[in-house]
């Protein structure tokens, strides 16, 4: 409640800061392509967080120049480009910077995402929150009368400074011509319902960076149980302890590990070796009804060790035990590369989409992810250890996305994977193609040069995608001339089209006439 009685100026500061940030945001993104304003925005905000919550230049804080260094480093892939990807990894460090410069961000990777999920859950409803709990605190604590002197110290200033403008006008023909190029009308016409409505969204996103707090069940930290010396109570044999118990895990352990084994070695025998599949059963059928299920089996494997091998426990401490528990999470991580190289076949049968992407890099994950069990168990480390270890592979990998650009890529290799390119595999899907964005028109391009030496089979269908695809590159273009679209992607791809040349679309051609 301290916090929330703060001095009326300091609340005053914070909301003009923000009215500020809701007029640059209208500038920057109302109505206008995503583009380099996007960093030019995160750049303004981190401004004002650092503005409004200042430490001092000589504290000994050895986090004071790496946080903002750590933020220009997550504001980065919005000037490569502006995705939900990169939006995202810039939102999550602008919370955890303006957290930090609060001083209200716990120590650890783990503790720091619980924090970090529960403030952008909160994020959207803590300026209504604030203002309530503000007027609340205000009326019975009797702070009405300074918050209506803080407004009334304004009257006489602006009323006499519109006075003085007026006369101004009257007397300076310059300014009078200023007066007449304000269509209040046109100001009017500003005002609309989905402006308001952004305003208000880019008010409320603003105000909890600026005003940066937790929800209140994270502020209380739990207190640990004092320990009460009671009597020892012999310890009675359950079914729970039969049934997960050592000997049991044990068998378990070899009874999955003999699984596991058949499983790698079909997969070996079939993927690896080449050798024929049964009549009936083709290579993409095999690859693609292995590739998922395969990592739910890794998942509940991973699962199985955590559940069976916790710190110490008395299986964790087993020799034999642990063995086994290596062996079959080596046996996990084969599985995975297993399945990749299913997706990998069934890829080059049906070509590449978004969603294959996104499961080789979750297949990838999920590989390091039992990496990390073997490193946790071997080391001894605790469960934190291995949540912190994930979710920092988890961010580089997010990071590192962020600079490739998966549209090209999934285009260039559909077009060179093309029954049209190659002759074999699936025609190319070229609205699928066009459906990814400018980041295709170059494969496109290659694309539509190779057809131009083709044998003209189906020379309408070439034409229409010719026409559409010089459509496509003009709207574009046209995109881009506008400064707010810009971003390192954009502009690499522009020189790359540039260097192509001007587009020729087929025409078609005319029949001979008879007589001629």
């Amino acid at each position: 409640m301290t916090d929330l009685l703060a001095p009326v100026p300091s609340y005053c500061r914070r909301f003009g800061v923000a009215v500020l940030l809701v007029a640059l945001a209208d500038f920057f993104f109302y109505g206008q392509p995503a583009g380099i304003t996007w960093f030019l925005f995160g750049i303004a905000l981190a401004a004002a967080v650092a503005a409004l919550n200042p430490l001092p230049l000589a504290s000994n804080d050895r986090w004071l120049w790496i946080r903002p260094a750590a933020l220009l480093c997550a504001l980065l892939p919005l000037v490569e480009n502006v995705s939900p990807l990169s939006v995202s990894v810039a939102l999550a460090a602008m919370a955890v910077f303006a957290l930090s410069l609060a001083g209200r961000l716990r120590s650890g990777v783990a503790r720091i995402a619980r924090q970090l999920v529960a403030f952008l859950i909160a994020a959207p409803f803590r300026f209504l929150g604030d203002f309530l709990r503000w007027r609340k605190a205000a009326r019975h604590h009797g702070r009405r009368r300074i918050r209506l002197a803080a407004i009334a110290v304004w009257a006489m200033p602006l009323g006499l400074g519109l006075v003085f403008l007026a006369l101004f006008g009257a007397a300076n023909p310059v300014i009078e011509y200023w007066f007449s190029l304000i269509d209040l009308f046109a100001l009017l016409n500003l005002i609309q319902l989905p402006r308001l409505i952004f305003w208000l969204a880019v008010l409320a996103g603003v105000w909890a960076f600026l005003r940066p707090r937790l929800p209140r069940f994270l502020r209380r930290l739990p207190r640990p149980a004092r320990s009460r010396a009671e009597p020892a109570v012999p310890a009675k044999t359950t079914i729970e302890d039969i049934l997960f118990g050592k000997a049991a895990i044990l068998r378990a352990l070899v009874v999955f590990n003999l699984l596991f084994a058949m499983q790698t070695g079909l997969d070996a025998t079939y993927l690896w070796v080449g050798v024929a599949l049964p009549d009936g059963l083709t290579y993409a059928a095999y690859a693609h009804r292995g590739a998922y299920p395969l990592i739910v089996t890794a998942l509940l494997a991973a699962g199985f060790v955590l559940a069976a091998l916790r710190p110490g426990s008395e299986t964790s401490g087993d020799p034999l035990i642990r063995r086994l528990v290596y062996a079959w999470v080596a046996q996990n991580i084969i599985l995975v590369i297993s399945s990749m190289l299913r997706l990998d076949l069934y890829i080059g049968i049906y070509a590449l989409t978004y969603l294959r992407i996104a499961a080789f890099v979750w297949m990838g994950l999920v590989a390091a992810g039992l990496a990390l069990i073997i490193a946790r168990i071997a080391l001894g480390k605790s469960s934190e250890w291995l949540l912190s270890a994930n979710l920092l592979t988890l961010s580089a990998t997010l990071y590192a996305c962020c600079y490739v650009n998966f549209a090209a890529l999934i285009a260039n290799y559909n077009v060179d994977h093309s029954y049209e390119m190659t002759g074999l595999g699936v025609p190319l899907d070229t609205q699928y193609l066009r459906s990814l964005g400018p980041g295709a028109l170059p494969a496109l391009d290659r694309f539509l040069a190779h057809q131009a030496s083709a044998p003209a089979t189906d020379e309408p269908c070439r034409r229409d995608l010719a026409i559409a695809h010089a459509g496509d590159e003009a709207a574009y273009r046209a995109e881009q001339k506008n400064w707010r679209a810009w971003s390192f992607r954009d502009w690499r791809l522009i020189r790359t089209l540039d260097k192509r040349g001007p587009l020729v679309v087929p025409q078609p051609s005319q029949p001979s006439v008879p007589g001629y």
